[in-house]
C-alpha cells in the first residue's frame, strides 16, 4: 500500500512539474481579478481580449483536427492485417466502456446538478437567448426530422466544413476514409497527407497550449473580477462531478470489465501500467504516453502483435475519460444558461459526446476543443457560451490531467483482454512470477 501512495505522490509532483506554468496562471489571475474590480478599465478589456483569443485559437484547429483524425484512424484499421482477428473484438470492448461512461456521467451531472449553482452569473436577456436557441432547434428538430437526416449528407462538402457543420462533415470524412482503405496502396499518398495534416495540427495546437499559462490568467483574472472568488465555488460541483465519475470509470467499470471478459487481474494490470499513467497524469497526453503504455504492456506480458493495433488505434479512437468530460462540461453549461434537459436531448447530448471524443486527438487541450462538435449539434455554438467556456477552461488542465489517466487505462484494459481472449497473453510475466528479462 505504501508503494501504490509513493506512486500516487510521485505523479501527482510529475504533474505539477510539468504543468507549474499553467498552475501560477491559475494563482495569480485569482490575485489579479481579485484586485481588478473595475470590469471598465484598459487592464480589464486587455485581459478579456487576452482570454477571447485564446477561446479563438482553440477553435482554429477544430475542424482540421477532426478531418484528419477520423481519416487515420479508419485508414489505419482498413490497413491492418489484425483487423479480422482483433478489430471486431476491439469495437465492442472499446463501445462497451464509451457508452458506460457517457452513462455515468449523465447520470452523475442530472444527479449533482453542477451548473445550477453557477447560473446566477449568466445575465438574464444571455440566458433568455440560449435558451430561445434551444427552444428553436428542438422545434426544428422535431417538425423536420426527415430534413435532418437528409442534411446529415452532405450536398456539397467543403461548404459543410465552411459553416462549421459538423456532424455533416464527418459522414462525408468517414465515408471518404472507407474508400481510401478500399482503393487500396494508390489511396497511401493522400492518407500521407491527412497524416501530415494531422501532425501539423498537433504541434499548431501544442503552440496553442504553450499559451494555456497566459489563457488560464487571463480568464481567471477576468471571471474573479466579475464575480469574486464566489465563482469557484459555483464551479465547484463541476470538479466534483468529474472527479466521481472519472473515479467510478476507473475503480469500478474498468475492473469489472475484466472480471467479466477475461481473466486479467485489475490490480495486476494496473501495477503493470502505473509508470505509464504517472506519465499520462504529467503530461495530460495520451499520444505522448503511448510509446510507454506499450512498452509497460510489452514487458508485463501482451503481446507485440495485440499492443501494436490495439493501443495505437486505442490512443486515437478510445477516450472514455474525455467522453465523461465533455458530457458534464455540456449539461454544465446547459444548466448554466437555464435550458431544459429533456431526456431526448441527455441522449443527443451523450451520443454526440461519443462521436466528438472519438474524433478528439491524444493531446493537452483536445477534450473542450471538440465540445464544439456537441454544441453544435444541439443548435449552439461556443461563442454563444463565452462566459461558461470561461469558467470550464480555468481548471481544464487539472480534468486534463485526469481524463488522460482514464484514456490510457482504458485502452490497457482492452489491450490485455483482447491478448486473454485470443491466447496472447504470459500470465507469468503480468502476475510477476518470472523476471521481465525472459520475454
Amino acid at each position: 500500500m505504501n508503494n501504490i501512495h509513493m506512486q500516487f505522490i510521485i505523479a501527482l509532483l510529475l504533474g505539477i512539474k510539468r504543468n507549474g506554468h499553467i498552475f501560477l496562471g491559475l494563482i495569480f489571475g485569482i490575485i489579479t481579478g481579485f484586485f481588478l474590480q473595475n470590469t471598465s478599465s484598459v487592464a480589464y478589456k486587455i485581459l478579456d481580449f487576452i482570454g477571447q483569443g485564446f477561446i479563438n485559437l482553440i477553435q482554429m484547429v477544430v475542424l482540421p483536427l477532426v478531418v484528419s483524425a477520423i481519416i487515420i484512424g479508419i485508414s489505419n484499421i482498413g490497413d491492418s492485417k489484425q483487423l479480422t482477428k482483433f478489430g471486431s473484438k476491439m469495437l465492442i470492448y472499446y463501445g462497451i466502456i464509451t457508452v458506460s461512461a457517457v452513462t455515468i456521467a449523465s447520470i452523475i451531472a442530472l444527479i449533482i446538478q453542477p451548473g445550477l449553482s453557477a447560473n446566477g452569473l449568466v445575465r438574464p436577456e444571455i440566458a433568455e437567448s440560449i435558451q430561445q436557441y434551444v427552444r428553436d432547434a428542438i422545434v426544428y428538430q422535431r417538425e423536420n426530422m426527415s430534413q435532418i437526416f437528409l442534411d446529415l449528407i452532405p450536398r456539397n462538402p467543403f461548404m459543410a466544413l465552411s459553416e462549421g457543420k459538423m456532424i455533416p462533415v464527418i459522414i462525408f470524412v468517414s465515408i471518404f476514409a472507407i474508400a481510401l482503405t478500399r482503393a487500396g496502396e494508390i489511396s497511401r499518398p493522400l492518407v500521407s497527407l491527412f497524416e501530415s495534416v494531422f501532425a501539423a495540427t498537433m504541434k499548431v495546437t501544442d503552440w496553442i497550449m504553450y499559451l494555456a499559462a497566459l489563457g488560464v490568467f487571463a480568464l481567471t483574472a477576468t471571471s474573479v473580477a466579475n464575480f469574486g472568488t464566489d465563482v469557484f465555488e459555483d464551479i465547484t460541483k463541476y470538479i466534483i462531478a468529474v472527479c466521481l465519475a472519472l473515479a467510478i470509470q476507473f475503480f469500478i467499470v474498468y475492473p469489472v470489465m475484466l472480471k467479466l471478459f477475461s481473466k486479467v487481474s485489475p490490480l495486476k494490470l494496473y501495477g503493470a501500467i502505473s509508470e505509464a499513467l504517472m506519465v499520462a497524469f504529467g503530461t495530460a497526453s495520451s499520444s505522448a504516453t503511448l510509446p510507454l503504455t506499450i512498452t509497460c504492456c510489452e514487458k508485463r506480458g501482451i503481446s507485440n502483435r495485440v499492443c501494436s493495433f490495439v493501443l495505437p488505434l486505442g490512443a486515437t479512437l478510445n477516450m472514455d475519460g474525455t467522453a465523461i468530460i465533455q458530457v458534464i462540461a455540456v449539461i454544465f453549461l446547459i444548466q448554466m444558461y437555464g435550458v431544459s434537459l429533456s431526456p431526448v436531448l441527455i441522449i443527443e447530448i451523450a451520443f454526440l459526446a461519443i462521436v466528438a471524443s472519438s474524433t478528439c486527438a491524444g493531446i493537452p487541450g483536445a477534450g473542450l476543443i471538440t465540445i464544439a462538435l456537441i454544441l453544435n449539434g444541439i443548435g449552439l455554438t461556443p461563442e454563444q457560451l463565452v462566459l461558461g467556456f470561461s469558467l470550464l477552461f480555468t481548471f481544464e488542465r487539472i480534468m486534463d490531467m485526469l481524463r488522460t489517466v482514464c484514456n490510457v487505462t482504458s485502452d490497457a484494459v482492452v489491450a490485455s483482454i483482447i491478448a486473454d481472449n485470443e491466447n496472447e497473453l504470459n500470465y507469468e510475466l503480468l502476475n510477476g512470477t518470472v523476471p521481465e528479462e525472459r520475454v
